[in-house]
């Protein structure tokens, strides 16, 4: 891992004050002795409501004190004292479900996020398509119709107005979904005849004409006509993504949905000292060896568990539900992964000690996840975890934390889905959405993550969605069930000692315990005590991992 650190940092030795200008040394290289304090603020452990006065930690980026620096029997001339200027330091802050590759594509190709509307979007692939080569596909990612005035998706003849003969492919926020313009849909191969494909839906209009919108395994065809991405362009995602989690204060991801000729890669990087993050990957199916066999694990990557799909998403109506949708009685979405596969994947699974990490967003898909596990009598002891955990029925909830499987949600879901949710599922379903509290009350486990690039992606929305339960303007509704909030240390627990806790590492991770792995996230502000909507305005300081400074703020 690469040390940065920024001139905000006040490096001293014991008795030594050095210079404003000079640029202070890497921990790990200051002293002879290579013990490092961390001092001048609020250090939250992550133990109940405990704080310290500062943490020390030795050269093998471990923590040897908790508060006070004078417990320590030390020659104070070989201390390294990092000064937090009184900022905020936690444990370090998790993200229990996103996908790196993905992080790293968003920010190095057309990025959708935050499009108003379908005026706003053809404006934008406008922009783009001009001056592009002949037949060049433009891909982008990250609109979302939710709120948009035309109240509805984008379909093909919208692109073609601006694009006729430049491939367009634009996936929707979620990653479940896409649409496509004529010039594609006729590349691919696709066409108001084409059948729908397992697990796959080819969206049409009331005359049976293809609209463009592709939905989950339907997007394949479509995805064929891009260049595969060089080992240097991989390479440069995942680089990049590293880097712009730490920057907002990420120690580490449960990595999702990660390709096996993506191992060696990441662990060459880490061993190279450029990934910055520590990574707990999950790898599709195709790399259930891997897996199996712990193979290009370093210090700070594992590699243990293997991603499956159940279902689709709720926004794109891919979700699998027991009753149809309410705003589409005429799907119930869609099922990736039927229970028979599931049985056989279980207990292939159980046999190799390898973490499975099941994707359910609809009641449906939950439910069989549930029934399947049960049926086998598997051991809770595998740590099996259900992504997302969405929509649960009412009488599900209480089965999640007996059975000992762990809740993979992302708070900023609930944020979002907040404008749409109740038009898929109607009222009486909505009492099961996103059931947080009634989680953890039932004895889950819930691990907090993002799913970036589906979601921005940073520790201050997720902790704020987690408290507040409101979109990031403050607005809620009595029908999005208030009493569904976390309070704050359970919403630090969701990024903290529950993701070690999955990911296997509660020994090592989670709290800031004398024996445990330097990890820290530190903010301009305590999250703990700011008023709810303060935290959205927050800002990272510092990021450590493994006892290495890999940001700081200028």
């Amino acid at each position: 891992m690469r040390v940065i650190v920024g001139a905000l940092l006040a490096v001293t030795l014991f008795g030594c004050q050095a210079a404003q200008d000079e640029t202070p040394a890497p921990p790990e290289t200051a002293t002879e002795s290579g013990l490092t304090v961390f001092t001048g603020g609020t250090i939250y452990t992550g133990i109940g409501a405990e704080t310290a006065e500062a943490v020390t930690i030795d050269a093998n980026g471990r923590i040897v004190a908790v508060s006070p620096p004078t417990s320590m029997d030390w020659d104070e001339s070989e201390v390294t004292l990092i000064d937090l200027d009184g900022a905020v330091m936690f444990p370090g802050f998790v993200d229990g479900h996103a996908h790196l590759l993905g992080i790293g594509q968003r920010e190095l190709t057309l990025n959708l996020e935050s499009t108003a509307s379908i005026g706003e979007l053809i404006t934008r692939i406008e922009a783009e398509v001009h001056g592009a080569p002949a037949g060049q596909v433009v891909f982008g990612r990250g609109w979302i119709e939710t709120g948009w005035p035309e109240g509805r998706m984008p379909t093909a003849a919208d692109l073609d107005a601006v694009s006729p003969d430049h491939p367009v492919i634009l996936t929707r926020a979620d990653g479940h979904a896409l649409v496509a313009n004529t010039a594609a849909l006729t590349a691919a191969g696709i066409t108001d005849d084409t059948p729908d494909v397992d697990g796959g839906k080819i969206e049409r209009d009331a005359a049976g004409k293809a609209t463009g919108i592709l939905i989950d395994n339907a997007m394949g065809q479509a995805f064929a006509l891009m260049a595969a991405p060089s080992p240097d362009d991989i390479n440069r995602m995942l680089l990049v993504g590293g880097e712009a989690y730490v920057s907002r204060g990420w120690t580490g991801i449960h990595n999702m949905s990660v390709q096996p000729d993506h191992a060696a890669s990441l662990e060459q990087l880490d061993v190279a000292g450029q990934m910055p993050l520590r990574l707990h990957n999950a790898y599709d199916e195709a790399g259930f060896e891997i897996a199996a066999s712990r193979a290009h694990e370093t210090d700070t990557i594992t590699n243990r568990s293997v991603k499956v799909y159940m279902d689709g998403a709720l926004g794109s109506r891919g979700a699998l539900l027991i009753e149809p949708y309410s705003d589409r009685p005429d799907t119930s979405g869609l099922s990736l992964m039927e229970p028979d596969a599931l049985t056989t994947l279980m207990a292939r699974a159980e046999d190799a000690d390898v973490q499975l990490a099941m994707h359910a967003i609809g009641d449906l898909a939950n439910r069989r996840i549930l029934e399947t596990f049960e049926a086998g009598e598997h051991d809770a002891g595998n740590r099996w975890r259900i992504e997302h955990t969405q929509i649960l029925h009412p009488d599900d909830i209480a089965r999640v934390g007996a059975l000992g499987l762990i809740a993979s949600m992302q708070p900023s879901h609930a944020i979002g889905d907040l404008k749409f949710a109740p038009d898929r599922l109607g009222p009486n379903r909505l009492s099961g959405a996103y059931a947080w509290q009634s989680l953890l009350d039932t004895g889950a486990v819930i691990v907090g993550g993002s799913d970036a690039p589906v979601e921005v992606g940073t520790p201050q929305i997720e902790f704020y969605a987690a408290v507040a339960r409101k979109d990031l303007e403050g607005f809620s509704t009595d029908d999005w069930h208030p009493e569904q909030a976390l309070t704050r240390q359970q919403a630090l627990a969701l990024f903290t000692s529950a993701p070690a806790y999955a990911a296997f590492m509660e020994d090592e991770l989670g709290t800031i315990e004398v024996g445990k792995l330097a990890d820290f996230t530190v903010f301009d502000r305590d999250l703990m005590t700011i008023p709810e909507a303060e935290i959205l305005q927050a800002e990272t300081v510092m990021t450590v991992v493994h006892g290495e400074i890999v940001f700081a703020r200028d």
